[in-house]
């Protein structure tokens, strides 16, 4: 018999806000979180992007300097949303071989990597620091997660691009239904502002050029988008069963219905423009957990605000919801966020938990003209969804064809 499965603690560190409350407030009132980027090094590498959606609190805020030396800011982020998920939860006592964490990325540690190749060039092979290995791997958020919560069920790394945490998630649903765990730290963190993602994927032509105003240059389904806002940051849910839950007392926040994943098998970069295999994901989200497509009352979108792909996706979800879809709120969240790469679909996931809770769908910002080709009902201010119970699903696509989709609904 399929198991409950709910939300029972959140926490974020994004560039809305040093908190997971932060984060929802700051989206909730239309904030933009992209900020003309200030570092010598914009000006040194005369790089072609110089904006980007920095997290608002620096990490040297809330860790101690012992750790934000031996820890790259991508590991960095998720131990800050992590910890505060946990506190959120209410520190469960839990054997700490029924505790596991399903976390995801979608690069690692970028930072370690070359500031430490720069080292090797510059000052030679004995001045590269031991803990550099460590400290890059992909897998090093969720092993300091593990650490600091004594998580000794598992401690698992999705890298899927930009689908990574929506898919680190619907992991987690399975590892609970599987028994694998009593409880479960899941989301995803990304750390990537540095000189060399920018150039290329400027060099792609997938970043918006509107250097000139930060604030407005995420503008998902817009007709004058140009490309999307590169973000970092983390954000964290603790899952568990329903039963669990209760009995230990804990505050619930929503239940997770499940997740699926799909691949496009079509192209390294670009979506499928059918939308095919992106429209399998949504489906399998909604109805392997039991309900109709008519039960969804609002979608948290990819939306990255590129052409092709908001287009794409529309697609997927015309394949999905036919014309009902006009029907659906729809937000659009990257537009305050910009996009946190393989923590984006947790962040968002974050939002659709608190929209549920709060029965609000937050606004889209930026969006002055919709695309004519794009029918959706985009919320571009807060928007009441209403009483009863309520059905809410978060996508996620990345780079290599990933699709990822996340299931909620109120409790």
């Amino acid at each position: 018999m399929s198991k409950r499965i709910v939300v029972t603690g959140i926490g974020a560190t994004t560039p809305l806000g040093g908190t997971a409350e932060e984060s929802w407030h700051a989206l909730l009132n239309g904030v933009s979180g992209n900020r003309t980027l200030e570092q010598e090094w914009v000006e040194k590498w005369q790089v072609p992007i110089t904006m980007a959606a920095q997290a608002v609190v620096p990490s040297a805020d809330v860790l101690t300097r012992q750790e934000t030396k031996r820890l790259d800011p991508n590991s960095q982020f998720a131990l800050t949303a992590a910890r505060e998920a946990w506190a959120d939860a209410g520190a469960p006592e839990v054997d700490p071989e029924r505790i596991g964490v399903d976390w995801a990325t979608g690069i690692g540690g970028l930072w370690t990597l070359l500031d430490a190749w720069d080292t090797l060039r510059e000052r030679g092979p004995r001045r590269v620091l031991p803990m550099t290995v460590p400290m890059l791997m992909p897998n090093g958020p969720a092993a300091a997660i593990s650490m600091d919560l004594g998580a000794r069920a598992f401690s698992r790394t999705d890298v899927s691009a930009c689908a990574s945490s929506t898919e680190s998630i619907a992991n987690a649903y399975d590892h609970l239904q599987a028994g694998l765990a009593d409880i479960i730290l899941a989301g995803g963190s990304e750390a990537c502002i540095h000189p060399l993602p920018i150039a290329s994927f400027a060099a792609m032509q997938a970043l918006s050029k509107r250097n000139d105003d930060p604030a407005t240059a995420s503008r998902p389904y817009d007709v004058t988008r140009d490309g999307f806002v590169l973000g970092e940051g983390a954000a964290a849910i603790v899952l568990e069963t329903y039963e669990h839950a209760i009995a230990r007392g804990a505050k619930i926040y929503a239940e997770l219905l499940g997740g699926s994943v799909t691949s496009d098998a079509y192209h390294i970069t670009a979506p499928d423009p059918e939308g095919s295999a992106a429209a399998r994901a949504m489906i399998a989200a909604i109805t392997n957990a039991g309900f109709a497509l008519s039960d969804v009352a609002h979608i948290n979108a990819h939306a990255t605000s590129t052409p092709v792909g908001d287009i794409a996706e529309y697609n997927a979800l015309r394949r999905v919801f036919g014309e009902a879809v006009e029907g659906i709120p729809v937000s659009a969240t990257k537009a305050s966020t910009g996009h946190l790469l393989g923590g984006a679909g947790a962040i968002e996931a974050l939002f659709v938990i608190k929209s549920l809770q709060e029965r609000i769908a937050p606004p889209t910002i930026n969006l002055t003209e919709q695309d004519p080709e794009i029918h959706l009902d985009v919320v571009t201010s807060p928007r009441p969804l209403g009483d009863g119970e309520l059905l809410a699903i978060s996508n996620s696509f990345g780079f290599g064809g990933h699709n990822a989709v996340a299931a909620f609904k109120t409790v």
